[in-house]
């Protein structure tokens, strides 16, 4: 009989400290983001462009508004007529397009990253509010989530930029402060019914009524108990939302009412190089592989995290 005791005891001890060595949730789903090679090439891609943006003015080899009279329309370096001095040659006043392409990157990767700080917050708070109050409190609130999910944000987001670009919010650093207002106050619905759906499901799980069953507050129980669940698929959201925010952007400047010029980013980039397609292609074509390879490495990303996330996986 001892021996069986101090057999399943083993046992058991055992097991004990296999599931205390297990790895954490997020530790697991680091190591599977690092087995998907498309979501890692895609965050070195990522990381690149911000470093760029960061560095920009160490790395840009002309101030972007600088004019080069000695050398208008020049082509590219491997082009007939081009020179290394000017890489990606230079535009129709003579600024040199590579280092207008390198500073463009700071304006696109912060509107990309800037309004999802804003998103998380407004949508973010609101989903948690209502799912956990319910009732009234969620009634009310989804309403208004109703409402701002029902506007056409994009007509919204031209028609207000352009009613206050000639203010003094419209002036701030060449536009962006405005757009990145715009694009904030809109685009957070998204988040807020993401969190709110996960906040219902969480909410009525038994360790949450434990919780509220010894008096914790409601606060503390959304907050350590509930929070780190959602998480997750926020995260994998905001992947999918930084493009839409940069695309939106280039659209935008595209059609003259984002970035100011001679301010650059590679929406108006583009605008400048759609004048000149069939003589200067090149002045469009570059910043648009930019904003193609951000878009899709941010959506391989998102399909990496997604994956990774995904709590049926296993290491």
């Amino acid at each position: 009989m001892s021996a069986d005791l101090s057999a399943t005891s083993a046992v058991i001890t055992e097991e004990l400290l296999e599931v205390a060595e297990a790895p954490g949730t997020w530790t697991q789903a680091f190591r599977r983001l690092r087995r998907n090679r498309a979501a890692v090439v895609s965050a070195v891609v990522i990381a690149f462009f911000y470093l760029v943006a960061i560095f920009s003015r160490f790395l840009a080899p002309y101030d972007p508004t600088l004019v080069h009279f000695d050398a208008i329309s020049a082509p590219p370096a491997w082009m007939p007529g081009g020179s290394w001095a000017y890489p990606l040659g230079t535009d129709g006043v003579g600024r040199d397009v590579l280092s207008r392409l390198i500073y463009g990157a700071r304006i696109s990767m912060t509107i990309g990253l800037v309004p999802v700080v804003f998103y998380l917050l407004i949508g973010g708070s609101i989903g948690l509010i209502a799912g956990y109050a319910g009732g009234m409190v969620d009634t009310i609130l989804m309403r208004v989530v109703d409402v701002f999910y029902a506007l056409p944000d994009l007509l919204i987001i031209i028609t207000l930029v352009t009613l206050l670009r000639e203010t003094v919010i419209g002036s701030l650093l060449s536009g962006m402060v405005l757009l990145l207002a715009a694009l904030a106050l809109f685009n957070w619905v998204g988040t807020a019914r993401l969190v709110r759906g996960q906040v219902l499901a969480y909410k009525e799980m038994a360790y949450v009524e434990a919780a509220r069953a010894l008096g914790m507050s409601s606060v503390r129980i959304v907050l350590r108990h509930i929070l780190p669940h959602v998480l997750a698929p926020v995260i994998v959201q905001i992947t999918f939302t930084i493009p839409g925010a940069i695309a939106a952007e280039a659209v935008l400047s595209f059609i003259g009412i984002g970035i100011r010029p001679p301010t650059p980013s590679w929406g108006n980039m583009i605008q400048d190089g759609f004048g000149a397609l069939f003589t200067q292609p090149w002045m469009a074509i570059a910043p648009a592989i930019c904003i193609a390879l951000v878009t899709l490495a941010f959506t391989f990303l998102g399909d990496g995290l997604r994956d990774a996330l995904d709590p049926h996986m296993r290491v």
